[in-house]
């Protein structure tokens, strides 16, 4: 993994490194420093294979959360920030808080949030370019918040043309979805290509949830049109 320091770092930073195939990262949370980051291995989401067991398909017909976007961008980081059973340290420090909150503002960051009762207990965020996302973290409070989260943004972006679903590195968790890892080489290719598109992350309206159902079936949808 290739990286480099950079003191001060804008936006327009942040946009230009992702179609360089770069992304910011901190050492810590108390880390005032960022650095740049290129994996030899990325690790990505084909969209064609996105993997909905049959436990996770109950889970998300049975609406047990609701599920909005964009709605709470700061309370989204904070959850992807907190120290969790599986991650104790967080490289999410207030430099990346501070940038991705402004991306947010500029309409490019995104989050997909799973909420019960009123509460949030799960969710995601990533950055909208062309065709391609770049999702940056997630977090879930209640089991399976984040799987269904996920289930709902690979839904989104199927529906709205996307080409390029990034998750940056590989972890057990994301395996068992369906993610796979590609080298830098054939990343920067499949990132070309999906920069050359224009994907609709709006296809759903933004002010209203979108029910599991509903998102299962863009998921069906999707596959019997790839097999056409």
């Amino acid at each position: 993994m290739s990286r480099r320091e950079l003191r001060t770092i804008t936006p327009d930073h942040v946009l230009r490194a992702y179609t360089l195939g770069l992304f910011p990262m901190a050492e810590s949370a108390g880390d005032k420093e960022l650095f740049w980051v290129d994996p030899e291995q990325r690790a990505v989401f084909p969209l064609d294979s996105f993997i909905v067991s049959r436990s996770l398909s109950k889970t998300v017909r049975s609406e047990r959360f609701e599920v909005m976007i964009d709605h709470d961008f700061d309370a989204v980081i904070a959850g992807c920030a907190a120290p969790a059973p599986e991650r104790e340290k967080t490289w999410i420090n207030k430099e990346i808080r501070r940038l991705y909150r402004e991306l947010f503002d500029l309409g490019f960051v995104h989050t997909i949030e799973c909420r019960r009762e009123g509460r949030l207990v799960g969710g995601l965020y990533g950055v909208a370019m062309g065709g391609a996302f770049f999702g940056e973290s997630m977090f879930h409070r209640e089991r399976d918040a984040s799987k269904v989260a996920l289930t709902h943004l690979v839904a989104r972006l199927r529906a709205g043309g996307f080409r390029l679903l990034d998750t940056q590195f590989m972890t057990t968790h994301l395996a068992s979805l369906g993610a796979i890892e590609i080298t830098r080489e054939a990343y920067h290719s499949a990132l070309e290509q999906a920069l050359m598109t224009q994907g609709n992350f709006y296809v759903w309206p933004p002010d209203r949830a979108i029910g599991g159902r509903e998102a299962l079936q863009a998921l069906q949808n999707h596959a019997c049109n790839e097999s056409s």
